[in-house]
């Protein structure tokens, strides 16, 4: 298994320890999180159930009784119970039945918010089967869901029977870099790490998505084979996306286009005009589910206050999807190629190529040598009518050893030569930054690129670091 340490380390914990354990997984959907948990537990699962996508209660009663003989091939059929206190008695019946000859029994029930409607009544038959059974038994129950907000408001931070009964619980993220280089060195397929940035820029580091990457083929034709013909995975995602984790994925998915729209982020009263929508308790928890499930990251810039919150969209796939792929017809295959060699590309792989840096920013730090420093991260923005000349600095590493690192991020397919009016760009950012803050801390500059910056004497005068496209692998 590509990466997963800490993850299966718990899964291990979990398995191992003397006490019972639910164990909730978490994670946007396509990430890996049934094939984790399948695969650590390969041959020792004694009962799984994966809840159906728009399954009535009926169905997913139907479902588990399915699921259950699928364990019990010698018994005869049962009927499928009436709710879900008979189907947990029935499962309880069935383990403590079984025999696992000396190691803990386990239990998974993938796709939790699917099954665990409003009406379905559930939660009810799992807090018994919990509170009166699995509690008091070595048993490992694992819950998963791809609705990481839900899994989040119904069992982790549950304030009925289930309150504070999750004893471990996993968040899985998308691969990293370097993740994402040895899962693809695992199919077969071999890419410059350059090659491998642009594959990020478009799909990011979801397990799924790489799987459809063909060996013998460049990156550009997998690209346009995987996002621009009209039966690539790709092409049609996004709706199936936001319409599996939410109710009313049409509200998601206008924030989440007006987001793509702004690439420095917007205030909750910009995110409200751009979408037409009143302010009210409905905005406040689509933004929270959306940054919950990984598709937006709310930042304070530096210096502001709470009420100063931006949001931006940091989900690579929305963001490649909204740019490119959304506007083609339905039967109009895209070319890949024409499009990547466009100046509007080149603007947009810049952003993109920024998301990644502060996706990856404690590999920023290791290039740094700050690792064991602590820090905070900002984005700065100052109005021009605030402080005369205005800026705007996507990342900025505030240090615990009286150093603000400035980071100057730039995607480009060579090395860079810093030019007079570049440098001096640079040095009027760096004026602005402490003339607006009055810090008294040392300020670098650290450059972010692709093959690195080759010296010059502007180069040596403004820049402190360079951190190059190896580092963040």
């Amino acid at each position: 298994m590509i990466g997963r340490k800490k993850e299966i380390e718990v899964l291990q914990s979990a398995f191992e320890s003397p006490r019972p354990e639910l164990l909730a997984v978490i994670g946007r959907r396509r990430v890996g999180k049934t094939y984790l948990v399948r695969t650590f537990f390969e041959g020792k699962m004694d009962f799984e159930m994966v809840g159906l996508k728009d399954g009535t209660r009926k169905q997913q009663l139907r479902n588990f009784a399915y699921s259950l003989q699928e364990f019990q091939p010698d018994e005869a059929p049962r009927k499928a119970p009436k709710d879900w206190l008979e189907a947990f008695f029935q499962l309880k019946q069935y383990l403590e039945k079984k025999d696992t000859k000396g190691r803990k029994k386990v239990v998974f029930i993938d796709e939790l918010p699917w099954i665990a409607t409003a009406k379905s009544d559930f939660l009810t038959g799992f807090s018994y089967f919990w509170n009166s059974y699995a509690s008091k038994h070595p048993i490992v129950v694992i819950i998963c869901g791809s609705a990481t907000a839900w899994m989040i408001k119904k069992i982790i931070n549950n304030k009925g029977g289930l309150h504070n009964r999750v004893t471990q619980k996993i968040t899985l993220a998308p691969f990293t870099l370097a993740e994402t280089e040895a899962y693809l060195g695992s199919l077969g397929v071999s890419f410059t790490r350059y090659q491998i940035l642009q594959f990020y820029m478009t799909m990011g580091g979801i397990p799924h998505y790489l799987n459809q990457v063909k060996k013998g083929k460049s990156a550009i034709q997998n690209i346009n084979d995987i996002c621009f013909d009209p039966s690539g995975l790709l092409r049609t995602e996004f709706e199936n996306l936001y319409s599996s984790l939410f109710t009313n994925p049409e509200r998601y998915e206008a924030i989440v286009s007006a987001l793509a729209s702004k690439w420095k982020g917007l205030s909750r009263a910009e995110i409200l005009a751009q979408i037409d929508m009143k302010d009210g308790g409905g905005i406040t928890l689509i933004l929270k589910e959306l940054e919950q499930s990984g598709f937006i990251t709310s930042y304070v810039p530096f210096g502001k206050k709470k009420q100063n919150t931006l949001y931006r969209l940091t989900d690579n796939y929305s963001l490649f999807y909204l740019k490119y792929i959304k506007e083609l017809a339905p039967n109009q295959k895209g070319n890949w190629k024409t499009l990547s060699q466009t100046q509007s590309w080149k603007s947009w792989s810049g952003y993109a190529f920024e998301n990644i840096c502060l996706q990856h920013i404690h590999k920023i730090k290791e290039a740094l040598d700050i690792r064991g420093v602590h820090t905070q991260e900002y984005g700065f923005i100052a109005k021009s009518s605030e402080i005369g000349e205005g800026t705007q600095i996507d990342l900025l590493i505030d240090r615990h050893d009286n150093v603000i690192s400035l980071c100057e991020m730039k995607f480009y397919n060579e090395e860079i030569t810093l030019s007079k009016s570049e440098a001096d760009k640079l040095r009027r950012r760096r004026a602005i930054f402490r003339n607006a803050n009055q810090t008294k801390k040392q300020i670098f500059i650290v450059l972010i690129t692709t093959y690195g910056l080759l010296a010059n004497k502007y180069s040596s005068e403004i820049i402190d670091n360079v951190v190059i496209m190896d580092d963040l692998f």
